[in-house]
């Protein structure tokens, strides 16, 4: 298995990035019903707090070489497991074992 480094991004919208830290779990679910990103991956927190934000997948959110989320959409299937690996402040890099 191989790491993929990914985006986490749209925080602000939610509870934004302070109560994250490295190593945290989360989740990764595919909104086949989004009417803005036919390619949306949800991001939602391990401990129940639900949507967090989304998997970059604009040249603007997308953070340094990580894949976006058209990029990983088709390597997992309804949902998967993801960690946070570094906090910036424009988002944060995540990782998911494929």
């Amino acid at each position: 298995m191989k790491k993929v480094y990914f985006t986490l991004t749209g925080t602000c919208h939610y509870y934004g990035l302070g109560f994250l830290k490295k190593g945290d779990k989360i989740k990764l679910i595919k909104e086949h019903d989004n009417h803005y990103d036919k390619e949306a991956i949800r991001v939602e927190y391990k401990d129940g707090i639900g949507k967090i934000g989304y998997v970059a997948n604009s040249t603007h959110t997308v953070l340094g070489e990580t894949y976006s989320a058209g990029r990983i959409y088709d390597l997992f299937g309804k949902k998967t497991k993801a960690r946070i690996e570094k906090i910036l402040p424009q988002g944060a890099i995540c990782s998911m074992k494929v």
